[in-house]
């Protein structure tokens, strides 16, 4: 409050400018412009409120004392003079409020246009009244209207919400602006959100639940949240988490919350351990099973042996399965073990304190070797098969068509994955185009015997050896015979075979006391239709054969006994004498 005389307008207008009294801003002819909650102020010299003000500041509050002079920083009269204060500002949720007001001389207050307060008259001491005013939610604008006729002048204005628990059933408007990020690293969310614009503002209270939860739980503590931000640890489940901001005013009246903040912790609660957990010994291995644990993706087994020579065996991860048994196959026989088994989350959580098992291996014939395939080979069929998961496998036997190979040595071809991949290939014994039935015999060391499923295999190819090559004929020339005939034309074609035969013997060639001697003089592809043969014109007379020979061997070859292509020629020049 500021209480002047005339003689001290000068002195206390230099002192506003220094030290930031009420008026804020050089003095206008225009209304000032104030950022709410602050008061815009006009002066003018008359009672009437009208004409262009002399001077228009920003104020805190409509509250001061001119005594018998006028404002500072206006020239104006001492008396009859007049004033208007105006705010426009966000009420929030509105609710009951308290209006005073006292003023030498009249003061009239209007709220949204409507006047509240009247004591507009000439006095000669303060007059003062009050009033209960409830406002809705929203923007509110206040005006206040003041006249000084003569003597004394002052006036005092306020406006407070009432904030008993009895009086006040308002709640506050639910917080906007409203967001939330959320720190892997050190699984921390942190909430903010914008100021309420309710005068009787206490603070917030935040809220939480998982999302397929409807109860909320208050995770800011008993006290309230003062200001607009507020950092909270979800559960760390893994599990979508979400919060809400509520308001709440002194009379302890708690807003509806804000919109839902939904976050994603990281998850690092580890499932239940495992239980019930039973153990069997069988041929095919050790059988485990469990119950299944609620939140489980997946269960690491371990095996540990029984300890030798009171020496402790290491602990071995037999393997990660996703449903709630196993069957160990790789367990040597002969021993005793103790089994257990965690569960794991999706997020690679491990249960605490895994079940246990024990259970004392036999002897048992070996598991079977499985995967056997056989693929066609030069003149026969390769063998392969993944070997037994047995531990304690001798040997493997192959047998074809019931009868075993003697002297096997199947081979390792494929050392990265257990078990190994055998191979064993059957040469020489396997006709093209024919079917034969291959088992392969697994061997412990202690004689156990187990058979693989039995395979059925069919060679490639056929017996049948192509047709006779066609129109073959032979022409003398200075530079050896040119042989020429007509492409076969079956699909399986693969070559051509030359063959070139002299004649052996006495008497006349072709005749009975004599034979042709053949030999192979030229291997051509299957699109070859003529070969020159370089040899020396000699006069004498030679036999050429052409047999067309298939992908499997099959061919009509001289001195076979079957029909094959055949020409003979004397070639140019005199024979030999003698």
């Amino acid at each position: 409050m500021i209480t002047r005389s005339r003689a001290g307008v000068l002195a206390a207008t230099a002192a506003l400018a220094v030290t930031g009294g009420l008026p804020t801003a050089t003095p206008t002819a225009a209304a000032a412009s104030c950022p709410s909650p602050r008061w815009s102020v006009s002066f003018y010299a008359n009672t009437t409120l009208s004409g262009p003000p002399k001077a228009s500041f920003c104020e805190a509050a409509p509250h001061q004392n001119y005594g018998y002079g006028d404002p500072a920083g206006v020239t104006l009269p001492k008396d009859n003079f007049s004033a208007r204060w105006t705010l426009t500002r966000d009420f929030g949720s509105g609710g009951p409020f308290y209006l005073t007001a006292e003023s030498q001389d009249g003061i009239r207050v209007y709220v949204d246009g409507v006047r509240r307060i009247d004591m507009w008259r000439n006095v000669t001491a303060t007059q003062k009244t009050a009033l209960n005013l409830s406002l809705p939610a929203g923007r509110h604008t206040i005006r206040v209207d003041f006249v000084a006729w003569t003597g004394a002048a002052n006036l005092k204005f306020a406006y407070v919400p009432r904030t008993t628990s009895t009086v006040d059933k308002v709640r506050p408007l639910a917080p906007t602006g409203t967001s939330a990020s959320y720190d892997r690293t050190i699984n921390r969310t942190t909430l903010r959100w914008a100021a309420n614009k309710e005068m009787d503002l206490a603070g917030y209270r935040v809220y939480g639940r998982p999302s397929t939860s409807a109860a909320w739980t208050r995770v800011s503590g008993t006290g309230l949240v003062a200001s607009g931000t507020y950092a909270h640890p979800p559960p760390a489940t893994g599990a979508t988490y979400v919060y809400e901001v509520r308001a709440v005013d002194k009379a302890g009246n708690e807003s509806v919350g804000s919109a839902d903040l939904a976050v994603v912790p990281v998850d690092r609660t580890p499932p239940p351990a495992p239980t019930g957990l039973t153990g069997a010994d069988a041929p095919g291995g050790v059988t485990l099973a469990w119950a299944a644990t609620a939140g489980a993706a997946g269960y690491t087994v371990f095996r540990q042996a029984d300890p030798v020579y009171g020496e402790a065996q290491p602990v071995v991860q037999v393997a990660t399965v996703t449903s709630p048994a196993l069957t160990d196959t790789t367990a040597p026989e002969r021993t005793g073990y103790t089994y257990s088994v965690k569960a794991v989350d999706a997020a690679g959580n491990v249960s605490p304190q895994p079940a246990r098992v024990a259970v004392t291996r036999g002897d048992h014939p070996p598991a079977p070797p499985t995967g056997l395939t056989a693929a066609q080979v030069y003149r026969g069929a390769e063998l392969r098969w993944s070997g037994s998961v047995s531990d304690d496998v001798a040997e493997y036997r192959v047998y074809r068509d019931g009868e075993p190979f003697p002297g096997i040595h199947a081979r390792v071809v494929d050392y990265t994955t257990r078990p190994y991949t055998f191979a064993f290939q059957d040469q020489g014994g396997v006709a093209p185009g024919t079917t034969h039935e291959y088992v392969v015999v697994a061997v412990d060391r202690g004689g156990n015997e187990t058979r693989s499923a039995p395979l059925l295999f069919t060679s490639a190819g056929d017996r049948v050896p192509p047709a006779v090559v066609a129109g073959l004929t032979a022409t003398p020339r200075e530079d050896g015979v040119l042989l020429e005939w007509q492409p076969n034309q079956e699909p399986d074609l693969k070559r051509y075979d030359v063959y070139r035969a002299v004649w052996l013997g006495e008497g006349p060639v072709g005749g009975e006391d004599g034979v042709w001697s053949f030999r192979q003089i030229a291997w051509l592809g299957k699109t070859e239709t003529s070969h020159l043969h370089a040899s020396p014109a000699d006069g004498e007379t030679v036999l050429y054969a052409v047999v067309a020979t298939d992908e499997w061997g099959n061919g009509r070859a001289p001195l076979t006994g079957q029909d094959f292509a055949w020409v003979t020629v004397t070639e140019l020049g005199a024979p030999p004498e003698g």
